[in-house]
């Protein structure tokens, strides 16, 4: 039998597994789909919040910390040669300050207490968890609604306690228990959210405050 372009005979020993790899990932990622109305209505909050002057303020712990700093990077240096740049800034990146915090405040205060200090009403803020139950992503997303931020959490399963709270504005679920599978959709959900921000600056008159409000 002939051999494929990777080297795997088609039908042969390695073909199963991979096809089951793939199928775990087939329910979360059409369960994610169904949530299209729910992201596309955070993209739009999120776009009215940019046009009015806002910024993006990004936080998660662990490898989620690397996802905020992507998540930043990615609105402020758009990859898409003629996107617009916006302004958008990861609570993960300064050592200094996160240490300091969770040295006198423990590590749940590493995020709320920068949101207190570096955010204004108008901006958003973005907590993303692998499992909804970080309890310093909580509790920054809890600082930020007081402080009048528009909120918006990625979370992992069934959204946690994020969800079950109730407090947060805009809860994006990744639908799966393995956190693989959840960190894949996380990528896949703040991509969507990028895409879909700048979709609705390209459409004239979608953004004026007659009617958003």
């Amino acid at each position: 039998m002939t051999e494929g372009p990777t080297g795997v005979v088609p039908g042969g020993p390695d073909a199963s597994p991979a096809a089951g790899l793939f199928e775990l990932r087939s329910a979360p990622t059409s369960a994610l789909a169904d949530q299209a109305v729910a992201i596309a209505n955070a993209c739009h909050a999120m776009a009215v919040r940019f046009h009015r002057g806002g910024k993006l303020i990004v936080f998660g712990t662990g490898g989620a910390a690397a996802d905020a700093q992507h998540v930043a990077v990615e609105f402020v240096h758009p990859v898409i040669v003629g996107k617009r740049a916006l302004p958008a800034i990861s609570l993960t990146t300064d050592v200094a300050t996160v240490t300091g915090v969770a040295e006198e405040d423990g590590m749940a205060g590493i995020f709320a207490h920068q949101l207190r200090y570096l955010a204004a009403p108008e901006d958003i803020a973005l907590g993303i968890s692998a499992d909804g139950d970080n309890e310093s992503v909580r509790a920054g997303l809890a600082t930020a609604r007081a402080g009048g931020l528009l909120t918006v959490a990625l979370a992992g399963g069934d959204g946690g306690a994020i969800a079950k709270e109730g407090t947060v504005a805009h809860v994006l679920t990744a639908p799966a228990s393995d956190p693989r599978i959840v960190k894949e959709l996380q990528v896949t959900t703040y991509h969507v959210l990028w895409e879909l921000v700048h979709v609705f600056f390209e459409q004239p008159g979608v953004l004026d405050p007659e009617v958003v409000a």
